[in-house]
């Protein structure tokens, strides 16, 4: 027997994000330039950034011949199965590749092109960051404010906490409380409604002690920048950034992205293990953590700006200083286990504010990747070379962005070629190795033989949690079933008063009731939850 987890994968990899498990039977346009101009200033020496042991030194900088990235672009999507990607690259201040490759839609003949328009998912945190700089530049806001200097009804948990919190921590992910994407992943709540709700929750880890990837409290940082400006988030990127860098084929909103006659439809692995299209992720409201949409047009001209530390058409848009800022290592991470095996050519590693920082090969590298139902993407910065890319995926549950982006970083820097795609297929190998392990595991654990301690019927009815509302237990056709928001699923005996959770969104997890007086008393939902009902 096993159990098959078919949950989105609602955020980016990054040290402290949510790994949720995925289980399968398996798992044309031309390169052109763009006449803006930007100044490009080089920025300073990372903080504290020392690259260690680096072997590898780089040749002169290239640039390719088309033909020679078309041909790298072809065999990663060959190797992932990924039915179409647009990619921008920028050098010195130029475009210098611009293309889409394969289809917007699989079974279809519709080819990706530079204008399609695909959601940046977490990428949007980089938008936010940068509004807030504009914001500190001009003293509206700091980075070490209060957050309730900007918005009185933030809370957290813990006392310490509460008292100290600052712009900082939220949007360097260490304020303690843990992922919980499932609060606002299809979350039917207003933003605010979330954010006064993650404040509800026990840290998982101390204060200021851990980077545990949060995109609510970057929701809540969105919400301080536009109260700090009396306006809103979605008003400041608008009016701050889409607008003076013509970035015409962004969108704040799916409502919005669906007008657009040049979109990507979103694939997921079938049980085949070829992709298969799904719906898009609704987001009708714009959110700071995570709702921008854009084509990779856009995204050449985002990257110029950020490369040209804040200038664009001769005209300054956010200090270099506190745009730097973004780009500054805030918080150490361990290149451990995981991490090692997704950046084997790094040594040092750290969070800024909405950006990985890290050597890649003895370069400097800052980058942040996105992911939401179906899609994928991942923005590279290397500031000291002037170069810039930006891959647009249009398939989930893939380590693409990675094999990809490492091909092309190696290829325009002139550096010795590996074949990132058996590697990074490699590494995915042994992911889905480790996860069958621990399917495995749980089942060697299951006591057989075992029964519910109670009629079905007594473990009916409504449970309640302070941040995540209630669910209710039902009994339809001789089986316990799941309710929780807009998600209904039939739960199977495990053993004892633990039950799991069949296929679909939150396959695999475990339900385990506690007993009291004869009834229930509460239930225990496992990760991707991680959190206790009680009954009412």
């Amino acid at each position: 027997m096993r159990w098959v987890r078919r949950d989105s994968e609602v955020d980016e990899q990054l040290p402290g994000a949510t790994d949720w498990v995925y289980l399968f039977e398996q798992d044309e346009g031309v390169a052109e330039g763009v006449s803006m101009t930007c100044d490009r200033r080089w920025p300073v020496a990372l903080l504290g950034l020392v690259l260690l042991g680096s072997s590898v030194s780089a040749g002169p900088p290239a640039r390719p011949d088309p033909a020679a990235v078309d041909a790298v672009i072809r065999d990663a999507l060959k190797a992932w199965g990924v039915p179409g990607v647009a990619v921008a690259v920028v050098r010195d201040d130029q475009v210098v590749y611009l293309k889409g490759h394969g289809l917007r839609e699989a079974g279809t003949d519709r080819l990706v092109t530079p204008d399609t328009v695909f959601p940046l998912a977490s990428c949007t945190k980089a938008f936010t960051t940068t509004v807030m700089a504009m914001l500190v530049d001009e003293g509206k806001m700091s980075w070490d404010d209060p957050v309730r200097k900007h918005l009185d009804w933030f809370h957290l948990s813990d006392p310490l906490a509460d008292r100290d919190v600052t712009l900082r921590d939220l949007v360097t992910h260490r304020t303690g409380v843990g992922t919980h994407n499932m609060l606002w992943y299809r979350s039917p709540l207003s933003q605010e409604e979330v954010v006064r709700r993650a404040g509800l929750l026990p840290l998982d880890k101390p204060f200021r002690t851990t980077l545990q990837y949060q995109s609510t409290m970057f929701t809540a940082a969105g919400l301080a920048a536009g109260a700090a400006a009396k306006t809103t988030w979605e008003s400041l990127v608008r009016k701050r950034i889409l607008q003076p860098l013509e970035m015409s084929g962004a969108s704040l909103t799916t409502v919005e992205a669906e007008k657009a006659a040049d979109r990507a439809m979103p694939h997921r692995p079938g049980r085949d293990g070829k992709p298969e299209v799904i719906d898009w992720y609704p987001q009708e409201t714009p959110n700071p953590a995570g709702s921008l949409n854009a084509t990779a047009r856009d995204l050449a001209k985002w990257l110029r700006f950020q490369l040209a530390e804040g200038r664009c058409d001769g005209k300054r848009l956010v200090g270099a200083e506190a745009l730097r800022e973004t780009h500054t290592p805030q918080f150490a991470l361990p290149v451990t286990g995981t991490e090692r095996d997704l950046n084997p050519e790094t040594n040092l590693m750290s969070y800024g504010m909405a950006w990985l920082i890290q050597d890649y090969r003895g370069k400097l590298l800052v980058s942040h990747a996105g992911a939401i139902d179906g899609f994928r993407a991942e923005l590279m910065l290397m500031p000291r070379e002037g170069l810039g890319i930006a891959l647009l995926f249009n398939r989930d549950q893939s380590r693409m962005n990675l094999a990809l982006g490492n091909s092309l970083l190696d290829l325009f820097l002139g550096l010795p070629r590996k074949d990132w795609n058996a590697y990074f297929l490699d590494v995915v190998k042994k992911e889905r190795a480790d996860a069958k392990a621990r399917v495995e595991k749980r089942l060697a654990q299951r006591q057989a033989n075992t029964k519910p301690s109670l009629p079905l019927a007594a473990y009916a009815g409504t449970y309640d949690h302070p941040a995540y509302g209630k669910a209710r237990i039902t009994v339809e056709d001789g089986t316990l079933v799941f309710r929780w928001r807009s998600f209904r699923r039939p739960l199977e005996h495990f053993h004892y008063d633990t039950f799991l959770v069949e296929e679909g969104d939150l396959g695999g997890t475990a339900v385990t009731f506690t007993l009291g007086a004869g009834a229930t008393s509460s239930m225990k939902v496992d990760e991707p939850l991680g959190v206790e009902f009680t009954k009412k």
